[in-house]
């Protein structure tokens, strides 16, 4: 199993020992360090702060939101990131959700499948530089309709990469089923080698739209990684984060991660997981967070434990696992892992 160092986004203030963490992860036979964004801090600029102090690993968003930037912006970003890195960069792209489009970016999450595609292909467009840029719409039409001083135009700086790897961040049927047509690879936020065999049906509708096949395909799970004779104390301090998906990263009518985890089994602790967190009463959401949920998507336990789970999660098409560290001993840990 190959590793990502999962480092997220930034919550009130930038972590520190990041670049600790980094420089580990660079020694200790990690394959990749992925930043991430929200409301808050970029994908981008840690990005390439911190991957200054890299010379092999692959750096990569997970997941950069399209709504934070035009197709065009997000490909001069990757074109730069490219070139720097030495041609060690993945674009992880997402839609992120109704709430932070609508209400961080202002602008409309309506067909946000239709969106993706149209993102993609400028991009595309952009790395392939085979002549200026332009894009019939609807969402994001180049050069703008009816201007009048407008014109197409391709990159001044020849791209590094055609095909640098463009993964997406989905949870749903139809956006899985999308990274499987368009992407590269797909990168779910929570992944069940119990549902495997779904995954791979959503994704095998996207490989015949595209004619395609798996080769080549990357899927690189975020998952949280812990060897540990203390499960239970681990999961009680990841009940809070998984609290907050469940009931508060989404709207009441509309929040992908409750669906995610309604599909796979979990409804009735979703509904109490949302009611609580929306009343008010957090504790009480944490609370209600089952174990067995969090033991579904995560890998914790003994150390003969996590590597028959690594071996279990290979087996189910995973390719990479983002792991998170909040020390150098437990990047160094996972290294071992990673080396086995």
């Amino acid at each position: 199993m190959r590793f990502g160092l999962q480092l997220g986004y930034w919550s009130a203030a930038p972590p520190e020992g990041v670049g600790a963490l980094v420089d580990a992860a660079e020694a200790n036979g990690f394959d990749a360090v992925f930043t991430a964004e929200s409301w808050g801090s970029d994908a981008f600029g840690p990005l390439a702060w911190w991957g200054a102090r890299t010379s092999r690993l692959q750096l990569g968003t997970a997941i950069a939101q399209l709504s934070a930037r035009t197709p065009a912006a997000t490909a001069m970003h990757a074109l730069t990131m490219d070139h720097l890195s030495g041609g060690r960069f993945v674009l992880g792209l997402g839609v992120s959700g109704p709430q932070v489009v609508e209400g961080w970016y202002g602008q409309s999450f309506a067909r946000p499948l239709a969106r993706t595609r149209e993102y993609l292909s400028i991009i595309r467009k952009v790395l392939a530089r085979e002549g200026p840029v332009t894009s019939e719409g609807p969402h994001y039409p180049l050069p703008l309709p009816d201007s009048r001083l407008g014109k197409p135009l391709k990159p001044i700086t020849h791209p590094l990469r055609a095909e640098l790897p463009i993964w997406l961040g989905a949870e749903g049927p139809r956006n899985v089923t999308l990274a499987g047509e368009i992407a590269d690879g797909w990168m779910p936020v929570y992944y069940s080698p119990r549902m495997a065999g779904v995954y791979n049906d959503w994704l095998a509708d996207g490989f015949r739209a595209s004619g395609r096949n798996r080769t080549g395909f990357t899927i690189a799970a975020n998952a949280p990684v812990s060897i540990t004779d203390k499960p239970e104390q681990v999961y009680a301090g990841l009940k809070p984060i998984f609290a907050l998906y469940i009931g508060g990263m989404g709207a009441k009518e509309r929040n992908f991660h409750a669906e995610l985890f309604t599909r796979m089994g979990y409804g009735t602790a979703v509904e109490e997981i949302g009611k609580r967190f929306l009343s008010g009463e957090r504790e009480a959401a944490v609370e209600a967070v089952p174990d067995e949920l969090i033991a579904e998507v995560s890998i914790v336990g003994s150390r003969a434990h996590v590597l028959a789970e690594l071996d279990r999660w290979a087996d189910a098409g995973v390719d990479m696992v983002l792991a998170g560290a909040r020390s150098v001993a437990e990047v160094e840990l996972l290294g071992t892992l990673a080396s086995t």
